[in-house]
């Protein structure tokens, strides 16, 4: 007498990775929506061969710690009383240099304000590749 044997069905695997894979679509679609779209017609301005160079009212930092204004070397208090303009705090444009340690430039920041420096603004540069 033959005996009949059952094979157990085995479901694919690739049936839960569809369904994960058609989640993540819907959620992308939805999160895609949620930013508001600019305008069709808008065009956006292209800044990639403008020369870069500081604010003409910046305080230039260089990698070894020396603060520049237009050039010439100065210290970051005589800087501040040159740009005050009559004004009690104003606000400052730092630029450093990429290589400047993070101390040396908190320490310059620090001498700003002790001179009355309202705001510090860090200058930097952007890149959107």
């Amino acid at each position: 007498m033959a005996r009949h044997v059952r094979h157990k069905r085995v479901s694919e695997p690739t049936i839960a990775l569809i369904n994960i894979v058609f989640l993540m679509l819907i959620f992308f679609l939805i999160a895609g929506s949620i930013a508001p779209p600019l305008q069709p017609d808008l065009t956006l301005v292209s800044t990639r061969d403008l020369a870069g160079r500081e604010p003409p009212d910046a305080l230039v930092i260089a990698a070894d710690g020396r603060s520049l204004y237009r050039g010439a070397e100065i210290t970051p208090e005589a800087f501040l009383e040159q740009v005050a303009d009559g004004s009690e705090a104003p606000e400052i444009r730092i630029v450093p240099d990429r290589d400047l340690p993070a101390a040396q430039l908190l320490k310059i920041g620090r001498a700003l304000q002790q001179a009355g420096a309202a705001k510090l603004f860090v200058v930097t540069e952007r890149g959107l590749e």
